[in-house]
């Protein structure tokens, strides 16, 4: 199904976020291991969408991180007109530092990250954990707001339990600290997509602010896309998991644009090429590995596809699983293997 032509009217309404302007509503969401430099120049070939996130880069590292080593704080010029850039860390002062070397950098904007519920990240004070603190939360974002003069935004989630009223002050408080929109997942903290979000909560959310609101979570298909816009009035999305099975997503949904029989392998061998363009050989594997799985669960029999790339012992091994799998014109899933997608 395609959305209609109502909402692809929506979706490429421009829509102005501090003193920005996205062109489209369509967002890219902030992904860790798979939002690289890599996968975003993948994403622009097909467009569609308004902004590009990167990966969660910890605001320690930013101030002193050269962009041609790092993994992460890594960039092409020509992007950065439409790439935000999403740090996550406990001290609103070190954040704040962060956020003034990516304005100096020239990304759009900065995302503060509130959303990661990773034991690692958490039990540090950073991302999901500090909305156990709302003061200290919504100073962090007062500081990050001061230090600069780009858009400001907040990736987060429900809260620490399935209670809608805590992420509704706390919308609020982001909004009084100067945040200039919000990205809000209605998962809670602890939950790592095991239940469905609570889309209800994205309305509630979007009616206590007046800032935009991006709704995000489970996000799959068209039908997806249009139900969340019409049930929860917010103002635009941000999808995830659907864009690395699927990355001509957004051209789809914004564009109109058709999928031919083609496109998956050329899309498999170029995302293996530019991985290797930014990447060494065994990082290149590893992140193609990590995003196949994914890719993958586009087709009926994609878990072989998917296990038989991770077996694979070099790139050269990997590019010809994806010729052997694709010369048979393999049949798509209607929507996206949910075992592959967890």
């Amino acid at each position: 199904m395609e959305v209609t032509p109502e909402t692809r009217r929506f979706l490429n309404t421009p829509i102005r976020i501090g003193g920005k302007t996205a062109e489209k509503r369509l967002l890219i969401a902030p992904m860790a291991g798979y939002t690289h430099v890599a996968f975003r120049e993948l994403m622009e070939s097909f467009g569609g969408y308004g902004l590009l996130f990167t990966e969660m880069c910890s605001a320690k590292a930013v101030p002193n991180e050269n962009p041609g080593h790092s993994l992460v704080f890594r960039w092409r010029s020509q992007e950065l007109p439409r790439l935000v850039c999403q740090i996550f860390g406990a001290d609103a002062r070190v954040m704040a530092d962060a956020a003034r070397r990516v304005e100096a950098e020239g990304f759009f904007g900065v995302d503060i990250n509130f959303g990661c519920a990773v034991a690692a990240v958490c039990k540090k004070g950073s991302g999901a954990a500090l909305l156990k603190t709302p003061d200290a939360a919504a100073a962090m974002v007062a500081a990050v707001r001061e230090a600069v003069s780009i858009p400001v935004s907040v990736k987060y989630r429900t809260g620490w339990s399935d209670d809608p009223k805590p992420a509704i002050e706390m919308a609020r408080r982001f909004e009084d600290a100067g945040a200039d929109a919000l990205t809000f997942h209605p998962r809670v903290a602890p939950d790592r997509r095991t239940r469905p979000p609570r889309w209800d909560y994205i309305r509630m959310v979007k009616q206590a602010v007046g800032i935009p609101v991006f709704g995000n979570g489970d996000v799959f298909d068209a039908t997806d896309c249009m139900r969340m816009l019409e049930t929860t009035g917010c103002d635009g999305i941000s999808i995830g998991r659907i864009a690395l099975a699927a990355p001509w997503t957004p051209a789809m949904w914004t564009c109109g644009m058709e999928v031919d029989a083609g496109l998956y392998c050329f899309c498999a061998r170029r995302m293996m090429d530019l991985l290797q363009r930014h990447f060494e050989p065994i990082t290149a594997l590893r992140r193609f590995k990590k995003w196949m799985l994914f890719f993958a669960a586009g087709f009926k029999f994609g878990h072989r596809l998917s296990a038989d790339i991770r077996g694979a012992r070099d790139i050269d091994a990997a590019c010809a699983i994806i010729d052997r799998f694709f010369a048979s014109d393999p049949e798509k899933n209607p929507r996206p293997n949910m075992n592959l997608f967890r």
